[in-house]
Parts: C-alpha cells; sequence; structure tokens
C-alpha cells in the first residue's frame, strides 16, 4: 500500500501547477464555454458605438426625405462617427439614385464643411436649418419636422423602437420596409 500524506504536512503545492491545455498557435483562445464564439472574433451586436455629446449608445440613423415625408436614402452606423461624416453616405446615395435632387435642408449637426463637400462633391446645396439662440425647449423649425414626422413613423413599428439588429444593412432594410408600409397604409 503507498503511503498516505496527511493534511498540511510537507511544502504547500501552489494551485496554478495543474497542467493547462496547450492551442496551437493558430487557434483561438476560448472564454466562455457557454458563448458562441464568432468567426471574426467580435461581439455579436455589430458596429455600434457611443457619441458623448449627445449621450448615445448604439447607432445613428441619417435619412434623406422628400418634403412630404417619403424615405428616400437611409445611412445606419455607429453612434461614434460624427454626423457631419455620416451623412455624407446619404448624400452619395440619394445622387445615386436621384440625380435631380439640388437643395436638401440639414440640421444644425451638419454645419460646417460638409456643406462645402455636399457641394462640390454631390452638387446638392445644402441649407442648415438652425434655432435661433433665445429659443429654450422644443420649437417647431422650418422643413425640420418633415424629416421628424418620418422618423416618427417609422418608430411606429414596434421593432424599432429598440436595436434589436446585428448588421446596419438589415438595420436599413427593415427602415427602408417600414417606410414602404407607410406609404401603403397613407395611400389606401
Amino acid at each position: 500500500m503507498a503511503a498516505r500524506r496527511r493534511v498540511g504536512s510537507g511544502p504547500p503545492r501552489p494551485a496554478h501547477r495543474r497542467p493547462r491545455a496547450r492551442r496551437t498557435r493558430g487557434e483561438p483562445e476560448r472564454c466562455d464555454p457557454g458563448q458562441p464564439i464568432r468567426q471574426d472574433r467580435r461581439s455579436k451586436g455589430g458596429s455600434k458605438g457611443f457619441d458623448a455629446g449627445k449621450k448615445i449608445k448604439g447607432r445613428k440613423r441619417h435619412i434623406l426625405t422628400d418634403t412630404d415625408g417619403r424615405l428616400l436614402a437611409i445611412e445606419v452606423h455607429g453612434a461614434d462617427i460624427q454626423d457631419r461624416d455620416g451623412a455624407k453616405g446619404v448624400l452619395r446615395r440619394s445622387r445615386a439614385l436621384f440625380p435631380f435632387i439640388e437643395h436638401a435642408y440639414v440640421d444644425g449637426g451638419y454645419a460646417g464643411r460638409l456643406v462645402r463637400w455636399a457641394k462640390t462633391r454631390t452638387y446638392i446645396v445644402l441649407d442648415v436649418v438652425k434655432r435661433s439662440a433665445e429659443q429654450m425647449g422644443f420649437a417647431v423649425l422650418r422643413r425640420r419636422w418633415v424629416v421628424e414626422r418620418t422618423f416618427a413613423w417609422i418608430i411606429k413599428n414596434r421593432r424599432f423602437v429598440r436595436d434589436y439588429e446585428q448588421l446596419t444593412a438589415v438595420a436599413e432594410s427593415l427602415i427602408t420596409i417600414a417606410a414602404a408600409a407607410t406609404l401603403i397604409r397613407r395611400w389606401s
């Protein structure tokens, strides 16, 4: 029979002396066996971010509508991208789909370099709608309410109250479908 060691006899063994499972160089390190591992090692949330100025976590949606509020172009991206940079994609798409658009009204967040960029690259004149300095709280501003109303129509679909989509392309497609459903409801 082998001799038994008594508890506490002999030098203590460190707890980390267990044999470790070796992995090859190309094999990813597994974090939690209960969680799925994706091929690209990103989170399942897709592109999301945080805008410290607006205190928004998640995604931003930029839309271009006509004067009646019908959706023309959309861009969805992480909230960490500036509004001026995010609007460039919408303007490029609108130029490709609707070459006859020459004038657009935009929010004060789009002022600055974007106005010059849009005029030289997409040939769309951006008219920045700003609120007055003495205004406090909410007020209806010229032409800006059209886009806000379109966002309200889109949010009527319960799916868009929260951001459930993992990919921005899926979010853009579903918002386009929601805008089409709104048009069909209004038409019939």
